[in-house]
């Protein structure tokens, strides 16, 4: 059974860098089991209904600016999977849960970067998935727990978002190794919390982690909540695993999470 794993998806600019980050990606998408197909919940896709993409060929969306053009001219010509998309329909309708499917969207940033950092031949179907920061903690893991099957059939469930994700306090003057201490301390309790797969001390991580308001601002939790939905998808095999933490800017954490 294939694993789900959270990833950070950074700042735009990775899909252009080279460095210890992006080279562990490049090494992940080289080792890990190659999936039939790809369902990735991206944090820059948000939406009041669970959206399910039956797109046949994407676009690729740069939802972003401010950055150099060769990242505007940069694609991820990446194929669908209606027929997927359909199982999970059918998943989510016999689970109770309430969903729309959409036939026009593109892949936005959170979901092709990190694409084309595993696998940069854009030769894997992939079915895009929205996130709604106004479920609970409850209800986005329950979303993910529908898909367990799936990972059976060797599909990869990803998360795509960033644990430590608040841009206003990020200091892009200050790309170097240091890493504000708040930030280290939000970290460490997380990574007790998940190795334990403590859920219900979890799902309250806005009251029991330290600086958790600073680390998931409420105008940024769409990026920490793809962990409950690619934990959710190995629920049935509740083993988690941090394969890499990094960090950028001071405050930017860039965590690749692997579950079952």
């Amino acid at each position: 059974m294939i694993p789900s794993f959270f990833i950070a998806h950074g700042a735009p600019l990775l899909a252009l860098e080279n460095n210890s980050y992006t080279q562990f990606l490049h090494q992940l998408g080289q080792e890990l089991p190659r999936p039939q197909a790809i369902v990735l919940f991206s944090a820059h896709w948000e939406s009041p209904a669970q959206m399910v993409s039956e797109v046949e060929e994407y676009e690729t969306i740069h939802d972003f600016g401010g950055f150099p053009e060769e990242l505007f001219r940069m694609n991820y010509p990446a194929n669908g999977y209606p027929e997927l998309a359909k199982e999970i329909e059918n998943i989510f309708s016999h689970h109770g849960i309430s969903y729309h499917m959409d036939a026009t969207r593109g892949l936005d940033h959170g979901a092709w970067v990190v694409l084309k950092l595993l696998y940069p031949n854009a030769d894997i179907p992939v079915v895009s998935m929205s996130v709604n920061p106004a479920l609970s903690p409850q209800e986005q893991y329950k979303i993910g727990k529908a898909l367990t099957s799936l990972r059976e059939k060797d599909v990869m469930v990803i998360g795509s978002g960033g644990l430590v994700h608040n841009l206003s306090i990020l200091r892009m003057d200050k790309d170097d190794d240091k890493v504000e201490e708040w930030v280290l301390e939000f970290d460490e309790w997380l990574k007790q919390t998940v190795n334990n797969w403590d859920t219900e001390t979890l799902f309250d991580y806005q009251n029991q982690a330290p600086h958790a308001s600073k680390a998931v601002p409420p105008f940024g939790k769409e990026h920490f909540i793809p962990l409950f939905y690619a934990m959710g998808a190995a629920d049935n095999k509740q083993t988690a695993r941090l394969l890499h933490n990094s960090y950028r800017y001071r405050n930017l954490s860039h965590s690749i999470w692997q579950f079952g």
